[in-house]
């Protein structure tokens, strides 16, 4: 299979996935702005909206959509470790949470990167982060990832959003559970495998 991505946005999250569960795969560097792949090729006759992920499977079939391509990733490498059995309780609570991160988190940032956003409206998509993010660090004072005290798919995603707090200079200090979440996953074998994959973080070992 083949994962359509661009370093640092809301790909790294299947790509962190992919390594998780050792799940062979090609990696596709992905030029959003100008819509090309790597090498050349339009990537919006791959991806009609023109946006990753995208994980194109070996039968044709194209998937798109983050929180889908996880729990097929998962599936069908047989991790109900990190994703639990489908129809479950404890899978509609994965499910829950990644929606929580999709909606609540990931498009609360997504207004941030334009730069024609307004002072007044950019505060506004801040101060809903921050009110998040307080609800969260609450959450971790008793847990060590989302669903409890395993790694599963949602924290996957929610490392890779909160990536973007540095860049979008909304300082996380104040919230200091949080903060320890995202360090436990980013020092991750799979996730500082992803990291160095797409450039986001040097090897030491180089």
């Amino acid at each position: 299979m083949k994962l359509y991505y661009t370093p640092g946005v809301c790909s790294l999250s299947p790509h962190i996935i992919l390594r998780e569960t050792e799940t062979p795969f090609e990696l596709v560097k992905t030029d959003i702005g100008a819509k090309t792949v790597d090498g050349g090729g339009d990537f919006k006759a791959i991806n009609p909206n023109g946006y990753v992920p995208a994980l194109a499977l070996e039968d044709g079939t194209l998937l798109t959509e983050g929180p889908a391509i996880v729990q097929y990733i998962a599936d069908k490498a047989g991790r109900t470790d990190i994703a639990p059995a489908s129809g479950s309780i404890e899978r509609t609570k994965m499910q829950s949470w990644l929606n929580f991160v999709g909606t609540e988190i990931h498009k609360s940032f997504g207004p941030l990167f334009n730069p024609k956003m307004p002072a007044e409206a950019r505060a506004i998509f801040v101060e809903k982060l921050r009110a998040r993010f307080a609800f969260l660090d609450k959450h971790f004072a008793a847990n060590d990832y989302l669903m409890g005290k395993a790694f599963t798919l949602p924290d996957a995603y929610l490392f890779t959003v909160l990536r973007w707090a540095a860049p979008m200079k909304i300082d996380i200090a104040e919230f200091p559970k949080l903060q320890a979440f995202f360090k436990r996953i980013e020092a991750r074998p799979a996730v500082q495998a992803a990291l160095k994959a797409e450039g986001l973080i040097q090897d030491k070992a180089a």
